[in-house]
């Protein structure tokens, strides 16, 4: 499939940040915002002197990022911006479900009270920019908003994975955000993280958070893969349930069954 070329990125300034760090945040800005889209071959040449910086430093970064899955090395032609298969994409999102669950639990267990003010400001932020339907100002508020989360839960490691799952799904996510829909979704589903966070409620909070994720999986699933019988997205069908009355997943109930016979 053919690929559209891509806008030019902006040269990098030269300060005290690591070049490197910052030539990953630029690819990493790039790949999220849709600027470089799956199946996008990476030219050294042409991203030197996008980004201002040396062929050394380039490399450097770009083995990191092919490291983490997000760049492939695509025969000869070199490195390009990996595809990620609808199974794959699943995997993500239900992983993200549970490290944001975990983040939200320990971010209640050590906030003060001044966190919580502070993370409800965040939110707010993070409400305004669904609203204003600017994807780009969407990604950088909603890392501030799990940044300062995961900072008072006391797990860097958290937001690292976050951050790097999010990363593999962006193309799915681009696609998801600009949907009115979802941007309409989104506030409500952060005001019921928050409402459970003000209470403390854990339990409350954890299945807030994951509702969030399930509910972003669903969108961008449906903007970006063809609908099929099997869905493999846990939230996009009823599952069946146990005489207790609690979900049964499909895996399950279907070993129940051949138990039975």
């Amino acid at each position: 499939m053919a690929v559209e070329p891509i806008a030019k990125l902006a040269p990098l300034q030269h300060q005290a940040a690591p070049l490197r760090n910052k030539i990953i945040g630029a690819l990493r800005n790039a790949i999220e915002s849709g600027l470089l889209q799956p199946g996008a071959r990476l030219v050294e040449r042409d991203l030197c002197g996008q980004l201002n910086v040396s062929r050394t430093s380039l490399r450097e970064a770009l083995r990191e990022l092919q490291a983490d899955g997000v760049l492939f090395q695509s025969g000869a032609r070199g490195l390009a911006v990996s595809r990620v298969s609808r199974e794959e994409a699943a995997n993500a999102y239900r992983i993200r479900a549970v490290l944001e669950a975990l983040a939200v639990e320990q971010f209640i267990e050590r906030a003060t009270d001044l966190d919580i003010q502070q993370i409800a400001k965040e939110a707010e932020g993070l409400k305004a920019a669904y609203r204003s339907g600017d994807v780009a100002r969407m990604l950088v508020s909603r890392r501030a908003f799990y940044d300062r989360i995961c900072t008072v839960a006391g797990n860097p490691l958290a937001f690292d994975l976050i951050n790097r799952l999010v990363l593999r799904t962006s193309s799915l996510r681009s696609h998801s955000l600009a949907r009115k829909q979802r941007q309409q979704q989104s506030p409500g589903e952060i005001d019921a993280i928050v409402k459970a966070i003000r209470k403390r409620d854990v339990i409350a909070a954890k299945r807030a958070a994951i509702a969030h994720v399930e509910s972003a999986a669903a969108s961008a699933f449906e903007a970006s893969y063809p609908a099929t019988d099997e869905d493999i997205l846990p939230s996009a069908k009823t599952p069946r349930k146990a005489a207790s009355g609690r979900a049964v997943p499909k895996a399950a109930s279907a070993r129940g069954k051949t138990e039975r016979r």
